[in-house]
Order: structure tokens, then C-alpha cells, then sequence
């Protein structure tokens, strides 16, 4: 029953603010409605602090939330449309990897250099605390809890309650300032054209008897039950994808319990949405090669997974503790300060300059993933390219594929809070420093690579 309710309360809050939203034009200001609607359900919500409408047992469902809704975001990332041509997608998936590891490691050096310089000598916190922008705006709610008992056996008071409110702050930030920065895009005309991100979106294919977005479409209206069937069959594959990272999880559960060690700790931290994009990826292809890739509709697939991250966005904002913000708002606000300004600067000036166009596009999903989680940053796609145009989605999605076992709760968050202890944190936070640059120097080489020469 209290679960019911739990659903029933989510949906209607996120109705609640797509209205209100929509009514007050808060889309073109930048402001999702999702946020709009977290924040109505954080004012009645127990951590509020304004008024308790909401049941705790809610609250408590809410708080599972996230992960299980951005593992269903996972499992469509692939499912929608093809899978590319491994040729056309070497330069974008280079330039995207390469960005992503600056951002990632960045933040290690940003975190490092706050608690080196301000936190340490002025609020004498553990350096294990270098770690939180990392584990919280890659990582999310589920890396955060994961990593939260191993910060605290390594001194830092109350690791996971930190954590979660860091994670918090990233998502409230990423969709709040992201849709600030797509507003600026496209007053600055950084944001495709449709026209433009038509063709990108479908290269060679110029002579072909596609219907353009601007003319009307011929076809006749899919009746009701065909888009329900078309739901259904959809739900059901995003369902298989999510049960084989499932499946994988067990696996390697099993696995780590035999191994032990090392490989146990980074298993027992990695959360199961990745293995879900797995799962996306197999059953993608197992359809290609069946010949039955037509049972997966982009557009639905692009609904679920859009609806999920609105979900996720509305549960995380409401289930916010605004105590546990007032007790440790200085060391959490630097930290989320620093690792804010280090995102953005990387999207706005290394992005512009490494990522193959349309590079804005591109640059606003990483900036979700990189504060927030890839909700956010699906959710800032939406923003600047509504039509799914831009083909930024899938060199992202195949970029998460690679980097997910490494970053945002993969080895190197496990293992970055181990080498701080061991090696001290002017090493980690050099060592970050050294890896950063160089990937920023491979990222402009390749630019400078993929770009085509000129004949005088």
C-alpha cells in the first residue's frame, strides 16, 4: 500500500509541476519542470522544514529511488535506434572519452587543491574529503552510499550522509545551472539549427525520401492500441535489458565473493546501472542480427527514459535534508563550488575546441553527467536539441560503457580514497594533475586531427 502511494504522489507531483511549470513559462528560463516539482515536494516533505504532508514510510521509498530509476535510464540508452558504424564513430567517442576523463579527473585535482589550501588548515577535515565532488557528482546517490562506510573507516565523520548531500547538490545544480547554460547557448547561436542537426543526424542520406520536420507527415496516425502495443513491447525490452545487468550483477557478486580482495571492494561499490547499459547493448543487437531491430521505437524509448530521469529528479530533490546541509554547509558549499566552476569551464572552453559538432550538444549532456548523473544530462539534451537530432546520445552512450567500470563508483573511485591514505594527498592530488593535463592535451591533438585542412 505504501508503495502505491509512494508512486502514486511521485507521478502526481511531477504533473503537478509540468503544469505550474509550463503555466509560468519556467522552461525558457532554463528551469526544468522536474526541479519545479521536486521543490514543491520538498516544502511538504519531513526534511522540508515547512510543512509534513508526506508519510515517512513515502519518504523512504523515495529515497530508493534514484538508482533503480537511473538504472531504467541505462537500460534505453541503446535501444533506440542503431547501432553505428564503429568507422563514423571514432572521432566523436575519442573526443567525448577524452573529455569525460578531464572532467573526472579534474575534479579530483579541484577537490584536492580545496582541502589542501582551505578545508584542511581552516577546518582541519580528513583529505579523504578530496574524494566527495568525484563520488558524488560522477558517481551519484548510489556510488555515494556504496563509498560512504569506507570513507568513514578513513575518517571522515558521517562519509555517507556527506556524500548524499553532495550528490544531491549535483543534481539540483546540473539541471538548474545546465538549463541556465542552454538558455545562453542559444541566445549565443551555439545550439544546431534543426535544419543542420537533421543532417547530422543523418548523414549520406541527403536523396533519400525521408520526410523533413518541417514538412507534414503522411503517414497516418498510429491507432491506439498500436501505441500501446508499441509501449508494451517497449517497456518489455527496456525490462530484459535491465534484467540481464541484473543478471550480470549476480555474476559478478559470485565472482567476488570466490576472489576476494581488491576485486571484492570495487565489486561490492559498483552499482548495477552500468551493466544495464550492458544489457541495452545486447539486446540491441541481438535484435539487428535477428532482423527485428523495427520492434524498438526510438521515440518511445526516448519517452521512457526521459520520464525516468524526471522521476529520479523529483524524488532526490524532494527527499533533500536541509539539516544535514545547515550542519556542514561550508566544506559541502566549497567543495560543490569548485567542482561546479571546474565543469563548466571545461565545457565552455575545452569543449568547444575538442568535441566534433555540434559540439554545445555534446558538451551539455557531459556537463549532466559529470555534476549530476546521465539523467541530467539526458534531461539537458532534451533541453537544447528537443527533436533528438544531433546524434549526441549515442558516442555518450558507448563512452559510459567504457568508462563506467572506471569512474563515477568504478575502480578508481574505489581505489582513490585507498591512495590518498596510503600515498598522502599531495601525491594524489599531483598524480590527477598530471593525468589531467594530458588528457587535455589529447583531446585538442585529436581535434586538431579530425580537422579538415583547407587548400589556400
Amino acid at each position: 500500500m505504501t508503495l502505491a502511494l509512494a508512486l502514486v504522489l511521485l507521478v502526481a507531483l511531477l504533473a503537478v509541476g509540468t503544469v505550474v511549470g509550463r503555466a509560468l513559462g519556467v522552461h525558457q528560463w532554463g528551469i526544468p519542470e522536474a526541479l519545479l516539482a521536486g521543490s514543491l515536494g520538498l516544502l511538504i516533505a519531513p526534511g522540508g522544514g515547512l510543512i509534513s504532508l508526506i508519510p515517512g514510510g513515502v519518504i523512504a521509498i523515495w529515497n530508493q529511488l534514484p538508482l533503480i530509476l537511473l538504472t531504467l535510464v541505462f537500460g534505453t540508452l541503446l535501444l533506440g535506434k542503431p547501432l553505428p558504424k564503429i568507422n563514423g564513430l571514432l572521432r566523436p567517442l575519442g573526443a567525448q572519452v577524452l573529455l569525460a576523463l578531464t572532467l573526472a579527473f579534474g575534479q579530483f585535482v579541484v577537490a584536492g587543491l580545496a582541502v589542501l589550501l582551505v578545508l584542511g588548515p581552516l577546518l582541519h577535515v580528513s583529505p579523504v574529503m578530496a574524494c566527495l565532488i568525484e563520488v558524488a557528482y560522477e558517481g551519484g546517490h548510489g556510488s555515494a552510499a556504496a563509498m560512504g562506510p569506507t570513507y568513514e573507516r578513513l575518517g571522515v565523520e558521517g562519509g555517507q550522509a556527506l556524500g548524499l548531500a553532495m550528490a544531491t547538490v549535483g543534481l539540483l545544480t546540473s539541471t538548474l545551472v545546465g538549463g541556465l547554460v542552454v538558455v545562453l547557448g542559444r541566445a549565443q547561436g551555439w545550439l544546431m539549427p534543426p535544419a543542420a542537426a537533421g543532417e547530422l543526424a543523418n548523414p549520406g542520406q541527403a536523396g533519400s525520401d525521408e520526410i523533413s520536420p518541417e514538412a507534414p507527415s503522411r503517414e497516418p496516425r498510429p491507432t491506439w492500441s498500436a501505441q500501446l502495443s508499441s509501449w508494451l513491447i517497449n517497456l518489455a525490452l527496456v525490462g530484459i535489458a535491465v534484467a540481464i545487468g541484473c543478471g550480470l550483477m549476480a555474476l559478478l557478486q559470485l565472482a567476488a565473493g570466490r576472489i576476494g580482495g581488491g576485486f571484492a571492494v570495487v565489486i561490492e561499490a559498483l552499482p548495477v546501472f552500468p551493466l544495464a547499459l550492458i544489457g541495452s547493448l545486447l539486446v540491441r543487437l541481438v535484435l539487428e542480427r535477428c532482423g527485428a531491430g523495427g520492434l524498438t521505437s526510438q521515440p518511445v524509448q526516448s519517452r521512457i527514459g526521459t520520464l525516468s530521469a524526471d522521476l529520479l529528479i523529483v524524488a532526490a530533490t524532494a527527499c533533500l535534508d536541509l539539516s544535514l546541509l545547515a550542519r556542514d554547509w561550508l566544506p559541502l558549499t566549497v567543495l560543490a563550488v569548485v567542482g561546479l566552476v571546474w565543469n563548466l569551464a571545461v565545457v565552455l572552453l575545452l569543449a568547444s575546441r575538442s568535441l566534433p559538432a555540434p559540439w554545445f550538444e555534446r558538451g551539455i549532456l557531459e556537463f549532466g553527467q559529470a555534476t549530476g548523473v546521465a539523467a541530467s544530462g539526458l534531461l539537458l539534451l532534451a533541453m537544447a536539441d528537443p527533436g533528438d537530432r544531433s546524434d549526441a546520445l549515442t558516442p555518450f552512450s558507448i563512452k559510459q560503457l567504457l568508462l563506467q567500470p572506471l569512474l563515477a563508483g568504478g575502480v578508481i573511485t574505489v581505489m582513490a580514497p585507498l591512495a590518498i591514505a596510503g600515498w598522502g594527498l599531495p601525491v594524489w592530488t599531483g598524480l590527477c594533475l598530471g593525468l589531467t593535463l594530458l588528457w587535455i592535451v589529447l583531446a585538442l591533438l585529436l581535434a586538431r586531427a579530425g580537422t579538415p585542412q583547407v587548400e589556400p
